[in-house]
């Protein structure tokens, strides 16, 4: 590890400690800044975006690929307003979360404190630039950003607006900082602690990158591999709702990692299969099912094993029909990656029973699982979903990037 990816660290490690006792308004002036530096940066930052795209057109990338890249007035008017929706957040820093006396006297609060150091790694959008950035200033933590090498050059633009509004509101520019090279060995000195000096690794990208990420970390990881989610439309679902609600969960962005793979059917309501199967095929969406499934539509392809666990990101669903709410949990145990998983029932005690035994992060009863979104809960923004059970799990947004602390206040106790 070279001395200038340590320097990093640790400048990045005395940030943080100033970063954790600053002010709820030094921090939401710095955003304010930044919203105002991004927008006076726009023309520099579309410049360097241009660049960025050419080089991806000349590797003959993906259309999708380059539509995430790309920047344009619209798409940064959007990053700015991003930050100013995070200056309007509740300060998460310093939160009493619980307070008591014990018999002895002696008063123990848990409040909450900043992680510390971020470490931010993430593909091709250059937009999580700002908005990581952002949601680690708002919680205290200083954040060390490594962007994709297809969008560096924007990202370097981006991040030197961020630093210019840093220090305009009196903060170390150290609170954000950019890995200056494309070097795919830094990834795993980042993953290693940069010296004890990363104290939470947050990946956002593909598959290749999360397992990587997940595999090779030595500090704890925000994260989620695969979002296989799943929508079970019970024997006691309204067909009209659940028409609307798979078609929106499959369909709306298939690219997502909310966007809904498997369809489950309970057997109950076998009526409910065909008008579903058309309603999808008439959306330019490919339908691989079971047999059942591939007897009421000739259109249906057959299913694999596979299939069942697959993450598709494109307009492909696979479609099963099962026996009842404790198969369809017993499905999505089994095939599903604990992501997003959604009932439709009219049932109530159906759906808590779904609601309470689902082992997901985010479950939800007659909603979309396209609803699985920071800003849809109310966060403001997210760095990410994760699907850990430790300290985060589902949007991670500023809340979530702080810990606690206990702190007691007596007056001469001793332990006998």
């Amino acid at each position: 590890m070279n001395d200038a990816i340590l320097e990093l660290g640790q400048n990045a490690r005395r940030a943080a400690r100033g970063l954790a006792l600053a002010s709820s308004d030094q921090k939401n002036k710095a955003l304010s800044a930044m919203a105002a530096h991004i927008r006076n940066s726009s023309a520099d930052i579309i410049a360097a975006n241009q660049k960025d795209l050419a080089a991806a057109k000349a590797k003959n990338l993906k259309a999708a690929f380059v539509d995430r890249l790309m920047l344009n007035k619209a798409r940064i008017e959007a990053m700015a307003k991003g930050l100013e929706e995070v200056v309007q957040l509740n300060d998460p820093v310093s939160r009493v979360l619980e307070k008591w006396v014990r018999p002895n006297g002696m008063e123990i609060s848990r409040i909450t404190v900043p992680i510390g150091v971020i470490g931010i790694i993430y593909e091709s959008r250059p937009n999580v630039t700002a908005d990581a950035g952002a949601l680690c200033l708002k919680s205290g933590n200083a954040a060390i950003l490594r962007g994709g090498s297809d969008s560096f050059a924007t990202s370097q633009v981006i991040v030197a607006a961020l630093q210019a509004a840093l220090k305009e509101a009196g903060l170390d520019v150290n609170c954000i900082q950019m890995v200056p090279s494309i070097d795919r060995e830094i990834v795993g000195a980042m993953l290693t602690g940069l010296g004890g000096t990363i104290d939470l690794i947050v990946p956002r990208g593909g598959k290749t990158l999360v397992a990587r990420v997940q595999n090779e970390a030595r500090v704890p990881v925000f994260s989620h591999l695969e979002g296989i989610c799943h929508v079970y439309v019970d024997k006691a679902a309204d067909l009209e709702m659940a028409k609307s609600i798979v078609l929106n969960a499959k369909m709306r962005r298939t690219g997502i990692c909310g966007a809904a793979e498997t369809i489950l059917i309970d057997r109950a309501a076998i009526q409910n299969l065909e008008p579903i199967i058309r309603m999808l095929i008439d959306a330019k969406c490919e339908v691989r099912g079971d047999a059942e499934t591939q007897a009421a539509d000739s259109h249906v392809i057959a299913a694999t094993e596979e299939d069942w666990a697959t993450e598709y990101e494109d307009a492909i669903v696979s479609i099963r029909v099962i026996n009842g709410v404790e198969e369809a949990i017993a499905h999505i145990a089994k095939y599903g990656s604990q992501h997003t998983d959604s009932i439709v029932t009219a049932d109530h005690k159906t759906a808590e029973k779904f609601l309470s035994e689902v082992d997901s992060a985010i479950v939800l009863h007659n909603a979309s699982t396209q609803f699985a979104d920071g800003g849809e809960f109310g966060f403001g923004a997210e760095i990410g979903i994760a699907t850990g059970k430790l300290h985060a799990r589902g949007p991670v947004g500023v809340d979530q990037l702080t810990t606690f602390k206990y702190q007691i206040r007596g007056n001469g106790q001793i332990r006998p």
